[in-house]
């Protein structure tokens, strides 16, 4: 899935490649991990 991932604020938003907002994580490192959980 393609994803665009923007640090706002000292927290990261993901949006889809379309960019629609599908979630919030403190760190890019959380994102990515619950990407891969969702892919999975």
């Amino acid at each position: 899935m393609e994803v665009e991932i923007r640090h706002i604020r000292g927290h990261v938003e993901v949006f889809s490649w379309e960019g629609k907002f599908l979630f919030s994580a403190d760190t890019e490192y959380e994102a990515r991990m619950e990407l891969l959980e969702d892919a999975a």
